[in-house]
């Protein structure tokens, strides 16, 4: 990427450490909307936005971008004083809108853009307090504050509006949906999320890394693997430390197994809310036998805890591995049967083909990632990155689909589950004996380190920062949901209000993730 190349940036940066090409560089405010406009041209997209305070003593603030392209990651950093504002990014990255607003309600960090409506807060605490500022009181001396949010409106003969949520009639988490509907046509949908909100930037502070890295696994429960091999990349990075070559086949078997999983629940789900309860007892009971062998191998259905700073904290034997292998070729052959039932079935093809249109324009324009940008034809994967150990020597096939509608997000979910399936084998065929973990300790000075990595759903951005105490002062973790809820509401327009479900559940983001 031309435009934020050392040699054209023209400030002080230096690559760090880690499985992925990263670069870090401290520019001034005023360079920012340049320096973000020239990334865009040449094919960048953003891939996080968010604010700490100074580490620097400086008795300010810094703002955090990570621009993302094919072959690396830009960590710019901006320092801002406690009133000082920055330029509306949206205007670039029409998906920093919403990180923008956080970024405030979290640490006051103020841009220039007209929508300044609140993101995160909700009533929970009051305007002029923000959480992740060290002066920041007991969140339960504060009383709920009245909350209302302005929904944009939309106005005409016949229009009407639909509210659902946030609470839901089944178990999954809160989100607000507001649709603007003539009839049963969506014309307008807004979301209003953050009900999920944990505090998991403050939670990190003072943790050791041992502490951090359980905290990470646990941010979204079903992206365990991949939130867990971000952070310990950010953290080895920073300490200057590579894991065994062991631990790294390790890890990437781990991610694979946790993208087959989540990948045949979805495709159950998506039988099922089409209709077709068949796929979805048939796709949840092989889900099942991937998490029961998780369990009996490595001790977590959801594989928790098992990669850490330094490696990973289980090892598996070869007889362990033929039977990951043994089960990922019954898979296969079964695989191969319930995709031909769906391509054949008059009844899903119908509610799947043209429904829930994300083109490859908008789907490039939002900035998306993912399975839901392979599913509109964007080739954007990390693992395919250069230098992202141990893929770099896989040779991973990037699945796309160009169509952008829900059959293509399926046949995206059918793709993955072969690669990963490919993937696993070549694993087992790679892997050498040797060490899986080696110690990861806290460096004496300051630091900082930043993990990215492909989870199920799309790309993970973690960044960690050191204080003088030999503690974590900050991490940001960042849900590739951030970027792929705005998608939806484009995605639903034309569609009828029925059809949401099936678009929402083709999507599958996360509330927990982009709650922080």
């Amino acid at each position: 990427m031309n435009a934020v190349h050392p040699e054209t940036l023209k400030v002080p940066l230096s690559a760090l450490p880690g499985a992925v090409t990263a670069w870090r560089g401290l520019i001034d405010v005023e360079r920012l909307g340049a320096v973000c406009d020239a990334a865009a041209k040449e094919g960048a997209r953003l891939a996080a936005l968010w604010g700490t305070e100074d580490l620097e003593e400086t008795a300010g603030l810094r703002l955090h971008i990570a621009l993302a392209d094919e072959d690396a990651l830009i960590w710019l950093q901006v320092r801002l004083a406690h009133e000082a504002t920055y330029p509306d990014l949206s205007g670039i990255f029409p998906n920093a809108a919403r990180m923008q607003r956080a970024a405030f309600d979290l640490l006051g960090i103020r841009s220039t853009a007209d929508d300044q409506r609140k993101w995160l807060r909700h009533g929970a605490w009051p305007a002029d307090s923000f959480p992740l500022r060290d002066d920041f009181s007991d969140p339960n001396a504060f009383v709920p504050q009245p909350d209302s949010y302005p929904f944009v409106r939309v106005e005409g003969e016949g229009v009407h509006e639909i509210a659902v949520g946030p609470v839901h009639a089944g178990t999954i988490e809160p989100g607000h949906f507001r649709f603007s509907v003539v009839g049963e046509q969506v014309l307008r949908l807004e979301q209003r999320l953050g009900y999920k909100h944990k505090g998991i930037g403050r939670l990190f502070r003072g943790m050791t890394f041992t502490d951090g890295a359980r905290l990470a696994g646990r941010i979204s429960g079903d992206s365990t693997v991949a939130y867990a091999w971000a952070y310990a990349m950010a953290v080895e990075g920073l300490a200057g430390i590579t894991p065994p070559a062991r631990a790294l086949w390790l890890r990437a078997l781990m991610l694979e197994r946790e993208r087959i999983a989540n990948h045949l629940g979805d495709l159950g789900a998506l039988g099922n809310d089409g209709g077709f309860a068949f796929g979805l007892s048939q796709f949840m009971r092989l889900k099942e036998t991937v998490l029961r062998l998780n369990a009996r191998l490595l001790g977590h259905r959801m594989l928790m805890d098992l990669i850490v700073p330094g490696g990973v904290a289980r090892d598996l034997d070869r007889g362990a591995l033929e039977q990951i292998l043994e089960q990922g070729a019954a898979i296969e052959h079964e695989l191969h049967a319930l995709r031909n039932i769906y391509e054949e079935h008059a009844g899903l093809q119908d509610r799947f083909l043209s429904c829930g249109m994300l083109t490859s324009a908008t789907a490039r324009k939002l900035g998306v990632s993912g399975l839901v940008a392979r599913g509109s034809g964007l080739a954007r994967d990390v693992r395919s990155s250069p230098g992202f150990a141990p893929y770099d020597v896989l040779d991973v096939q990037v699945a796309t689909r160009p169509r952008g509608d829900v059959a293509a997000r399926v046949l995206v979910r059918f793709d993955e589950v072969h690669e990963s399936l490919r993937l696993i084998t070549g694993i087992a065929d790679r892997i050498a004996p040797g060490e899986v973990q080696v110690p990861c300790n806290m460096p004496a000075e300051p630091g900082t380190g930043i993990g990215w990595v492909e989870g199920w759903r799309g790309d993970i951005v973690l960044a960690v920062e050191t204080s003088r105490e030999g503690r974590i002062r900050n991490c940001h973790a960042h849900d590739p949901s951030w970027q792929n809820w705005p998608a939806l509401e484009h995605a639903v327009i034309g569609n009828i209000v029925p059809d949401f479900p099936l678009i929402n559940k083709s999507f599958n983001l996360s509330y927990s993730g982009q709650d922080l």
